[in-house]
């Protein structure tokens, strides 16, 4: 048996992995990894094992369809990445990873864009899950980490409020560590998590910022500020409680439909619980404000002396299997190595004497991954697209015109393990390993460092992304390392004296200790499982409130389109489903894509369960069957997104801080289909 770690969320739990009855793998729960020590797994970690044994797999680079030789392939690549950058310009050329990838494939890439390819043109679909969290944390503590402090603190609280959160379904072992706190859940469906609840707050879909400036106004009306640590631990309070001044609870209600009295009853629970917690996840981030949405809720948990406080605090709760890893090394448009500004002098400097390169010749920011999909193709946009780890196709908001986009490139390039929607498009498909056929390093939602081991040998033809970017690169002119092990040897030294700091986390260590927390600055470290207790990654060290504002969704119901859409996940299927939609008991779980309806709207509409319905945004429009259920408001129809449909109709509408787009919300009509 090989202890290795889940392929899916960013739980990242451990498992055993070894010879089954009848040729096939064993899965075992490991009950040394916190985030799963009671033994427990989903219902995908479970059947994890078939996807390294599905018959879908490919084994052979693609050349416009047709299986060629690994050299064949990745010599057409390289010359048509020099053509293009000839003829065009170093930007020409794009690359989009994902957060499913390794802290060293995401290393490796964002190094390979800058140095190999020497293009901004780099994000990853990571913008789409935690980047407004990200952004609110760092402009309030000066330092993003998803959960900073161990997932087995949530145990010892008396009150956790999850905002947008829906464990039950997207992380079920994470229920373990919230079996004793009372639970309270803001989300517009009565969600498995919401059922869970003491309390369950059910605004309408875009209005959770308005409900969190709401519970600040009435903390501080009602007295329940913690006066002394706002003055010893933060910055910037008067300005908020000012901007507060203006969202009374009456007001608050009508916006939202949350009762006051709702409202009071979750505040006082927060400020009387002699330890507590806010948690938010994408019900709350995926707006085009999604960022001051998350800071609404930081400033209300500040209010309240959460953060740095043992026992309490506030914390993103990550999706992405390395959602948290994967943006903290490279892979996004605005930073290098170790969590660092790319358009920072000094970070230039040090991660450029890492890369034997000039500090001058590492380009600038670029584009946030749906403007950089949205360019593609275009006179001003990239001509090639190298796609490493995501399946933009199903997973990105207004899905057609991305398509489109894609369709109008000169060169489409895709690593996968499967033939993904995404890929069926591309001019060159390599096939890849995947989880349990390569090792390397993943970052948790709780920013633990743990180490995913190979625990059996891919299929014969199949190579590593590491492979790809080194084949690559070096028919460019530059030597990558391909060896997880000394490419995450590199990243310690470019990381150093980031904020991620990972230059005293080695295999050995993480293999020993069952994970390492950063930052973690030498070996002789022991890691920081709770960096706030002292003060916060500030210049000062306090805490930044920062004011902010409600504003309506980016898109209103009207006459045309009467309806809210809100999109989300289902227990047994996993993002786009490229992995997931191919495994037998996951498939008979989880079959097809569905619209939530409740039965007033349903009743309104003339529809009834099993019915297949019609959803048409001003994007575009897509089939379901009907699902009748009180869960959900009758203002309110849920996608799973799942399957191909649901971000056909989802709103491109971006954050201004994050670049998140508007995924929970937009107006569409629902009509029983003829």
């Amino acid at each position: 048996m090989t202890r290795t770690h889940c392929p899916y969320c960013a739980l990242q739990c451990g498992m055993a992995i070894g010879p089954g009855t009848g040729g096939g793998l064993a899965i075992t729960p490991r009950t040394d990894i916190p985030a799963n020590a009671s033994g427990a797994l989903c219902q995908k970690g479970w059947t994890a094992g078939e996807l390294l044994t599905n018959g879908e797999r490919l084994t052979a680079p693609l050349l416009y369809g047709e299986p060629v030789a690994w050299e064949t392939a990745l010599d057409y690549v390289a010359a048509r990445l020099s053509a293009l950058r000839a003829e065009h310009g170093p930007d020409a050329v794009a690359v989009f990873g994902g957060g499913g990838l390794t802290n060293e494939k995401a290393y490796s890439l964002g190094k390979f864009a800058r140095v190999a390819l020497g293009t901004s043109q780099i994000d990853y679909n990571g913008r789409f899950c935690m980047s407004s969290a990200a952004a609110a944390s760092t402009r309030a503590f000066g330092m993003d980490r998803g959960m900073p402090f161990p997932i087995t603190d949530l145990a010892g609280a008396d009150v956790v409020l999850l905002a947008g959160v829906n464990v039950a379904e997207t992380m079920p072992p994470f229920l373990r560590h919230l079996s004793g706190p009372r639970l309270i859940v803001i989300d517009p469906r009565r969600t498995r998590t919401a059922k869970e609840a003491w309390l369950h707050l059910q605004p309408a879909p875009g209005t959770d910022l308005a409900l969190a400036l709401g519970m600040s106004h009435l903390a501080i009306a009602d007295e329940l500020v913690d006066e002394t640590y706002v003055a010893a631990r933060t910055a910037g309070f008067e300005e908020v409680r000012t901007s507060l001044a203006g969202w009374w609870p009456e007001r608050v209600e009508r916006i939202t439909g949350v009762p006051v009295h709702q409202m009071r009853q979750a505040v006082r629970a927060l400020a009387a619980a002699g330890n507590a917690y806010v948690l938010t996840g994408r019900g709350a981030e995926q707006h085009a404000k999604g960022t001051d949405t998350v800071s609404a809720f930081i400033n209300l948990a500040l209010a309240l002396g959460l953060p740095g406080t043992y026992g309490s605090g506030y914390g993103c709760v990550t999706g992405q299997g390395n959602g948290q890893g994967g943006r903290e090394h490279g892979q996004k448009a605005d930073q290098l190595p170790g969590y660092r500004r790319i358009d920072d002098p000094a970070a230039r400097e040090h991660v450029a004497a890492v890369w034997g390169v000039r500090p001058g010749d590492l380009p600038g920011p670029g584009r946030p991954a749906y403007e950089l999909l949205d360019a593609l193709g275009t006179p001003e946009g990239p001509r090639a697209l190298l796609l490493f780890g995501s399946n933009p196709v199903i997973s990105a908001p207004a899905a057609e015109r991305v398509a489109e986009r894609i369709g109008a490139l000169d060169l489409l390039v895709v690593c996968d393990v499967v033939m993904s929607e995404t890929a069926v498009l591309a001019d060159v498909v390599f096939p890849v390993t995947q989880w349990a056929e390569e090792s390397g390093t993943m970052t948790n939602l709780e920013g633990r460092v743990l180490l995913r081991r190979r625990a059996v040998d891919p299929p014969a033809g199949v190579r590593s992304d590491l492979d790809v970017i080194a084949g690559l690169a070096a028919r460019l002119g530059h030597r990558f390392d391909s060896e997880p092990a000394a490419v995450f040897d590199e990243l310690r030294r470019a990381s150093a004296g980031g904020l991620a700091d990972y230059s005293g986390i080695t295999y050995e260590r993480i293999a020993a200790e069952t994970g390492v927390f950063w930052p973690c600055p030498s070996e002789g470290h022991p890691g920081t499982p709770r960096p706030f207790l002292d003060s916060f990654a500030t210049p000062d060290g306090r805490a930044r409130f920062v004011p902010v504002q409600h504003r309506p969704p980016a898109e209103e119901t009207d006459e045309d389109h009467p309806v809210y859409l809100t999109t989300g996940r289902v227990l047994a299927q996993y993002q786009s489903g490229a992995q997931t939609r191919r495994i037998a008991p996951l498939v008979q779980a989880a079959p097809e894509p569905f619209a939530e309806l409740h039965p007033d709207l349903a009743e309104q509409l003339g529809i009834a369960q099993g019915d297949v319905v019609r959803i048409s945004s001003r994007r575009g429009e897509t089939k379901a069957v009907a699902r009748i259920s009180e869960a959900i408001r009758s203002d309110t129809v849920f996608m799973p997104f799942h399957w191909e449909g649901a971000n056909r109709l989802t709103n491109p509408a971006l954050d201004p801080v994050s670049g998140m787009p508007e995924f929970k919300v937009c107006a569409v009509r629902v009509e029983r289909d003829s």
